[in-house]
């Protein structure tokens, strides 16, 4: 099985990267994820990296059933990403109560890859990224996807680490640190993945 933990943030510097590799390095070292007979691969998924330009296809994507029925080779190429995956984690930022418009544009792009398939929302921000986490459950129901009912919420403790983190400054979140600001948050992502972990079991894959 194959999660994709999509960085939703596409600003630079950003700390999207290093909050995602958190995740990632917390769910690895969990017992949850130990006691797997069949441990899933997490595969990092950089919205950067990819680069969509604003949603630019002339079909509805419910509509679509094979990628080579986009008209760009970029939303291909997207489609053929998205499909590879069994699941997903959603780490984003909170804008001004919201997330990223790239990782909108990104979602909309897409319909039946995403659908039917179990997610987890990781949101971060000054109060853990509450109003952007609910809102993303939303579109994510909206796409006939299984959110998870355990959420990740992870808060910045002081101005001064909020301050870090806008300048993309190293937040020292090393899951072997006991100095890690969100020590004791790792319980969130182990919940929440194990939660995901269910999912996958009991969702036939669409590949």
């Amino acid at each position: 099985m194959l999660i994709g933990v999509i960085i939703g943030s596409t600003r630079q510097p950003r700390a999207c990267p290093q909050i995602a590799q958190f995740i990632v390095d917390t769910i690895r070292s969990s017992n949850d994820y130990r006691s797997l007979a069949q441990k899933p691969v997490l595969k990092l998924i950089d919205l950067a990296s990819w680069n969509l330009p604003m949603y630019d296809e002339s079909h509805v994507p419910s509509l679509i059933e094979h990628y080579s029925d986009y008209d760009h080779e970029h939303t291909k190429l997207w489609s053929q990403e998205v499909q590879k995956c069994d699941g997903f984690i959603f780490v984003t930022p909170q804008y001004n109560w919201g997330y990223p418009a790239a990782l909108k544009n990104a979602i909309d792009y897409l319909f039946n890859e995403w659908k039917g398939k179990p997610a987890v929302v990781a949101t971060y921000g000054g109060h853990g990224g509450s109003k952007c986490n609910e809102q993303l459950t939303v579109v994510l129901n909206g796409l006939r996807m299984k959110p998870t009912e355990s959420k990740i919420l992870l808060s910045f403790p002081d101005r001064e680490t909020f301050t870090k983190a806008a300048q993309g400054i190293d937040l020292c979140l090393s899951t072997s640190s006991t100095e890690c600001i969100w020590e004791a948050d790792k319980v969130q992502v182990e919940t929440a993945f194990a939660e995901l972990a269910k999912l996958l079991l009991e969702t036939p894959s669409t590949k």
